[in-house]
C-alpha cells in the first residue's frame, strides 16, 4: 500500500517508462557524487571544527553567554561533559 492511502491495498504508484527509470538513475548517481563531495569537505574541516568547539567550550567557562537579555550565565567545568575521544559527529 503506497501513496498515502490507509485502507487500499497493493501498489498504487503507475510503473515508471524506461526514460523515468533512466532520469532516476541519472539523478541518484548525480546526487551521491554531491554527496562525496559534502563529505569530503566536511571531513576536511575536521581539524578546524575541534578548535571552534574547544574555543566555543573556552568561552562559555571563561566569559559566559546571555541566556536572556541581559542575564548571563558562566557555565563551570564541572557541567560540561569531558570529550570521549571519538570525532565529532556532524550532521548534514
Amino acid at each position: 500500500m503506497t501513496v498515502g492511502s490507509q485502507i487500499g491495498t497493493g501498489n498504487l504508484r503507475p510503473e515508471m517508462t524506461n526514460d523515468e527509470k533512466k532520469w532516476v538513475e541519472k539523478e541518484l548517481e548525480e546526487q551521491i557524487e554531491r554527496y562525496e563531495i559534502i563529505v569530503k569537505q566536511m571531513e576536511d574541516l575536521t581539524k578546524e571544527r575541534e578548535e571552534w568547539v574547544a574555543d566555543f567550550l573556552k568561552r562559555i567557562q571563561t566569559r559566559g553567554f546571555h541566556w536572556h537579555a541581559e542575564n548571563k550565565r558562566v557555565i563551570s567545568k564541572d557541567e560540561v561533559r569531558p570529550r570521549d575521544g571519538r570525532p565529532l559527529q556532524v550532521v548534514y
